[in-house]
């Protein structure tokens, strides 16, 4: 995972001419482990929203519509973090890479 704590705007410590294809690999396999990791909290939000909705619709029971009511909007908070760590990370990704002397997308 990458360093969240940002010196002076610097994301990857090295000098650009020290940056190897090792180091761009990395990177690379680290953006789609960001990505797989955005569809598994898009996957629960989704699962939440879903659960809490039919359990309002079809509850005739007071605590199950209330369980429904606080599953709805976990699921809509928990989608949008995973949104934003996504947003985070990508962003940081691309720091990395545009400071690099290859060019490989």
């Amino acid at each position: 995972m990458l360093n969240t704590k940002k010196k002076d705007n610097v994301i990857y410590p090295f000098k650009k001419d020290t940056l190897i294809l090792r180091d761009l690999l990395a990177t690379d396999r680290t953006a789609l482990a960001n990505e797989r990791t955005l569809l598994a909290y898009v996957r629960t939000a989704l699962s939440l929203i879903v659960a809490g909705s039919s359990f309002i619709k079809f509850s005739d029971m007071l605590l199950i519509e209330v369980i429904g009511y606080i599953l709805v909007p976990m699921g809509i908070i928990i989608g949008t973090v995973g949104l934003y760590r996504f947003i985070v990370v990508s962003k940081d990704l691309k720091k990395i890479k545009n400071c690099s002397n290859y060019h490989i997308e």
